[in-house]
């Protein structure tokens, strides 16, 4: 029966989820999700739940993303630096260089250009 692998319970409050809590029928999260959810809402929660266990490896995936292949998803890239900038671009970072051999200061700079490039360099070092 869909749905029985997989329960979401909130506690919800004023401003977003106070407490959460993910049961599953022994089963590990991403698994229950595969099994029970396709598509979009598939993908959805697979994100959620991968930003719920490790902030700085998913925003780092999301930067490599913007940045890899050709072209720039500038709107992304812009969106992930300045949001998580005063919060925790530090460990994003971190986890950038770690999954990417690479610091993300030196992607920017092979991926960007002139003054947007400078711009986004001053907020990352």
């Amino acid at each position: 029966m869909p749905g029985e692998n997989l329960m979401w319970i909130y506690e919800l409050s004023y401003g977003g989820v106070k407490n959460y809590t993910i049961q599953t029928a022994g089963e590990d999260i991403e698994k229950s999700i595969k099994t029970e959810m396709t598509g979009e809402l598939e993908l959805g929660f697979l994100s959620i739940v991968k930003k719920i266990k490790n902030t700085a490896t998913y925003f780092a995936e999301e930067l490599y993303r913007s940045m890899k292949g050709l072209g720039t998803d500038d709107d992304q890239l812009i969106r992930v630096i300045v949001w998580r900038s005063e919060l925790d671009l530090v460990e994003i970072k971190g986890a950038f260089s770690s999954l990417y051999g690479k610091g993300l200061d030196e992607y920017i700079k092979e991926d960007t250009s002139g003054d947007f490039k400078q711009l986004l360099l001053a907020i990352v070092q």
